[in-house]
């Protein structure tokens, strides 16, 4: 294959690429788990893939297996045996799993939040697989959050992980980045636990950070710049 560009040509053994768009269903009473991937097995060095970089193969991509299971395996989903299997599966192939009940996620789509919970709660279940999935997503792309918060509106704004406070900031409009002075930094946990900004005030919780700050998930941030 020749991958052409502002790279010099180059050419990359890809007869170790495992293309699979289905493998075998496995069954536990009515319920069905399939695993449906495309994915690669082939170990590639660095400079292999920064000349695959632009190719945006499908094969290149991170995978999270989704196992479907029945309402009553939800909250136990180490006692599956199947999603034991998959588990394996995945962490062959450096991938996440996720358990999830479409038929839970069915009688809680109409819910209140209050409701909800009450319906996880007799479950045993921690949180729905909706929420699941975002958190899996996140990790495994390698990303966080930060809020920013003020009288129009509170808004979550999504960034690597490892991204510092200026370049966070360019995020919301490139002046901000450019101007960086400051960021006053408090987390979202300790906010909740003071109940108010002046009481995380008082207690030393707001932190003023400089250009070096690397963002933490869950920041809630006011940025202070000047252009």
């Amino acid at each position: 294959m020749c991958c052409c560009g502002k790279r010099e040509a180059a050419r990359i053994d890809l007869s170790n690429f495992a293309m699979r768009t289905s493998a075998p269903r496995m069954r536990t009473g009515s319920e069905e788990i399939r695993i449906v991937t495309i994915h690669n097995s082939m170990d590639m060095t660095d400079d292999e893939l920064d000349m695959l970089e632009d190719v945006a193969l499908l094969t290149m991509k991170p995978v999270i297996y989704a196992a479907n299971v029945a309402e009553d395996d939800y909250a136990n989903e180490d006692t599956n045996v199947f999603v034991n299997k998959i588990k394996e599966y995945a962490k062959s192939d450096k991938a996440e799993v996720m358990v999830i009940s479409a038929k839970i996620e069915e009688e809680i789509a109409g819910l209140e939040k209050d409701e909800k919970q009450m319906f996880l709660d007799e479950l045993s279940a921690a949180e729905s697989g909706l929420d699941k999935l975002i958190k899996a997503s996140y990790k495994l792309l390698g990303l966080i959050s930060y809020l920013t918060a003020g009288k129009p509106e509170v808004r979550a704004w999504t960034i690597k992980e490892g991204t510092k406070a200026p370049q966070a900031a360019g995020k919301i409009h490139t002046d901000f980045e450019r101007g960086f002075i400051r960021a006053e930094v408090v987390h979202f946990d300790d906010l909740m636990n003071c109940g108010s900004m002046s009481a995380a005030k008082e207690k030393g919780l707001v932190r003023s950070e400089g250009k070096e700050y690397v963002m933490k998930d869950g920041d809630i941030v006011l940025f202070r710049f000047n252009v």
